[in-house]
């Protein structure tokens, strides 16, 4: 447990140690909050941020992987993987102090938006319980993003290539559940081939999710996939570690 503590410390407080961060946050804010505004969130006239969550898969999409990117890339290039690895402390400590630590500081960016549903709430007197639900889903989204981008990190040494390769493969879960995707798959797949396709899609659950209905399956498909992703990171290093 200590071993996990130190590294989650580490990595947390060495995301704030330089100004990479802080580049990244307002990056984050900025889209996060352009894309609805030039979508027309005004014009609707609608007290809901349907605008703002609609979009955080396509935003997700090259945010997540920009922060995944390093986690263990740069461990590798650096050559530091091998000290950290041969310190007193599990692969399965490292891989979750360094996922939890990076997980807490896109939950900091999601967070950040806060201002938005406040917004809302002094001009009237919008659906809170939509609101939280929208946030919970789009945070259990960054997990899988991320879940994914660590692997990737723990795959290559070289953060281009770790971005690239966690950027083809969350576009994929993501593009697989959208519609014209799935009417391109139905005229030469059967359609239970097609419907089970689309289950696998991040954007299947989370939309559910980001409309209010947060059921066990969206739960689990995301904690499934959060851990399983995670664990093969860690048969990965651990793998290296025996070599």
């Amino acid at each position: 447990m200590s071993g996990f503590l130190a590294v989650f410390k580490r990595e947390l407080k060495g995301y704030f140690a330089t100004p990479v961060a802080y580049v990244f946050l307002v990056i984050f804010l900025f889209f996060s909050g352009y894309i609805p505004f030039k979508q027309g969130f005004f014009e609707n006239r609608q007290l809901d941020m349907r605008l703002f969550f609609v979009n955080m898969p396509l935003l997700f999409i090259f945010i997540v992987p920009s922060v995944s990117m390093r986690l263990w890339a740069e461990e590798r290039k650096s050559g530091s993987i091998e000290l950290l690895l041969s310190l007193p402390i599990t692969v399965k400590q490292a891989v979750l102090g360094k996922f939890l630590a990076a997980w807490l500081f896109l939950v900091i960016a999601l967070l950040l938006t806060l201002p938005f549903p406040l917004t809302l709430a002094w001009l009237g007197d919008p659906d809170g319980g939509l609101i939280f639900a929208g946030y919970v889903s789009a945070a259990l989204m960054a997990g899988g993003f991320l879940a994914i981008g660590s692997f990737f990190s723990a795959v290559s040494r070289n953060q281009v290539i770790s971005f690239i390769l966690a950027v083809v493969a969350c576009s994929v879960l993501v593009f697989a559940g959208m519609p014209t995707t799935m009417n391109f798959l139905s005229s030469f797949l059967p359609n239970g081939l097609v419907n089970a396709i689309s289950q696998l899609s991040f954007l299947q659950h989370f939309d559910s999710m980001q409309k209010g209905l947060i059921r066990f399956s969206d739960l689990a498909y995301f904690v499934i996939l959060i851990i399983g992703w995670i664990a093969a990171c860690g048969y990965i290093l651990e793998e290296r570690k025996a070599n």
